[in-house]
């Protein structure tokens, strides 16, 4: 098995994927790259944008063209958008390659603070019941992460306390 040197977050969107990912690399002196920004900057446009005007399953073809090109990277820390995981070939060069940590939050905490987004394409026109749904079915597929972290009840610090935990234990 090849080493596991880049640290993958994933989870829902709102539940802190690269502002966790982003102080995790700064204590560890590591590389950080957001997907989802990387996506942005190339294409000069928003995510909510490119949904617009191509539609989710143009952006989730550079999606996937964009995270398995940044997996390549060494001693990186990468936030992913909170649909990639879901993308098999994105998930399986994750858990075969990679460190990944699941920043798992309580369904309700999610909800209120993706809910009323104007900048996240698919909660824009979404009811609670909607959102509810999709964070229960793509929990189900985050799951399969290395690693899960209950952040609920737990603050910034703490969170990326843990993650460096385990990675340095690992």
């Amino acid at each position: 098995m090849k080493s596991k040197e880049n640290l993958i977050f994933l989870g829902m969107m709102g539940s802190g994927k690269s502002s966790i990912g982003l102080l995790v690399a700064k204590k560890l002196k590591y590389n950080f790259i957001d997907i989802d920004n990387e996506i942005e900057i190339n294409l000069k446009k928003s995510i909510k944008k490119i949904f617009e005007e191509k539609g989710e399953d143009y952006f989730r073809e550079i999606e996937e063209k964009t995270t398995l090109n940044k997996l390549k990277m060494n001693n990186t820390v990468i936030s992913l958008g909170g649909g990639a995981f879901i993308n098999k070939k994105i998930r399986k060069e994750i858990l075969k390659n990679h460190l990944s940590f699941w920043l798992n939050w309580d369904d309700k905490i999610l909800l209120n603070r993706i809910k009323n987004s104007r900048k996240r394409p698919l909660a824009i026109n979404a009811t609670d019941a909607e959102l509810i749904d999709l964070i229960k079915k793509r929990s189900n597929i985050y799951s399969k992460a290395l690693y899960e972290v209950n952040c609920d009840n737990l603050s910034k610090s703490e969170i990326v306390n843990k993650v460096v935990e385990i990675y340095e234990t690992n």
